[in-house]
């Protein structure tokens, strides 16, 4: 068990230092790096989503994506069915942008994964979805902590 803490923490840590890298090469900040991320990985966003996913405020989101905006990573549009809904769409910058920060990571990632079997894959599946489910229960846990 220590080992496979130890092994997260480093996994952590790693992921950590990569995404403080692509941050910088894009030339964000973390939340705005997140947020982006969150966009890319939709068709398009609503404003009032993305603030859910980012765990934001109204107020921080509208900054971030006034920020994302302006330099060139996405747009905001009214939604054409509900006029008081902002649609924020990732741009072709971003989407190249992603290509280049993540497509050598994805590559490698892949390449490294080859090396197991089908069984092995499942498990590592599986330990992947427990683990996401521990720490969003983590977080849940700590955000109902009375204030410091």
């Amino acid at each position: 068990m220590r080992e496979v803490a130890a092994g997260l923490r480093l996994l952590q840590r790693s992921t950590d230092a990569f995404d403080e890298a692509a941050a910088a090469r894009l030339g964000l900040n973390r939340t705005d790096l997140r947020c982006l991320d969150l966009i890319l990985a939709e068709e398009s966003l609503s404003a009032g989503a993305l603030t859910a996913a980012a765990k934001l405020s109204p107020a921080a989101t509208t900054t971030a994506i006034d920020r994302l905006e302006r330099a060139g990573y996405v747009t905001r549009t009214r939604d054409a069915a509900n006029r008081r809904r902002v649609l924020v769409t990732a741009t072709e910058q971003a989407r190249t942008a992603e290509r280049e920060v993540y497509g050598p990571l994805a590559e490698a990632g892949a390449q490294a994964l080859r090396r197991y079997t089908k069984d092995q894959l499942a498990l590592i599946t599986g330990f992947l979805a427990t683990a996401c489910r521990v720490q969003e229960e983590q977080s849940a846990r700590i955000s109902e902590l009375p204030e410091a």
